[in-house]
């Protein structure tokens, strides 16, 4: 994908990333706590992010998901991670974002640079019509990062995800990509 925003690269994650990934988590495990669900100490580890990344990459192959590292341009520190989940075509045409950026680089503006770039690989690569996303009610930075890359809030999510502990309403944010008809899709 390329150069994203200053200093920071988005690349097709691989699974040689697994280690960086673990490293990653490890350090931000308390800063991302808040928003994320419970996870096994084998998360944390390179062997559970080699084996998430397996995962990961199969549902890339079948056309399912498609994930990203963002990395330093200069190093190649590993900074956060964006995906497209749940790519659904035919009528639909429609996936899910997902993204997290290390808390020493939040404020940077390199979430936002992310989710614009998923948006145009989703329209582009995978011909989708509409990207969504959800947020915990109170994760103001997440809700910022959507507005700013286009979407808009359409609904609430009693519940809607365990996290922290408990289950947690959420906010759904969507961006239509375009009003064309569904490409090439054999419909």
């Amino acid at each position: 994908m390329g150069v994203i925003t200053e200093g920071v690269e988005m690349r097709a994650a691989v699974l040689d990333d697994a280690g960086a990934l673990a490293g990653t988590l490890l350090r931000n495990r308390t800063y991302m706590r808040p928003w994320e669900p419970d996870r096994h100490e084998e998360f944390f580890t390179e062997g559970g992010q080699r084996a998430r990344l397996r995962d990961q990459l199969a549902q890339r192959e079948a056309g399912q998901a498609m994930q990203w590292v963002l990395v330093e341009t200069d190093g190649g520190r590993l900074v956060g991670v964006i995906s497209l989940s749940r790519i659904a075509l035919g009528p639909l045409c429609s996936a899910s974002v997902g993204y997290w950026v290390d808390g020493e680089q939040a404020g940077r503006g390199i979430a936002t640079a992310a989710v614009e770039a998923a948006c145009l690989a989703a329209r582009e690569e995978f011909a989708l019509h509409r990207v969504e996303a959800g947020t915990m009610v109170d994760n103001k930075a997440s809700q910022r990062v959507l507005t700013k890359a286009g979407f808009e809030q359409y609904g609430f999510a009693p519940k809607y995800l365990h996290a922290n502990g408990a289950w947690r309403d959420h906010l759904l944010f969507q961006r239509i990509l375009h009003d064309e008809g569904p490409r090439g899709q054999g419909l």
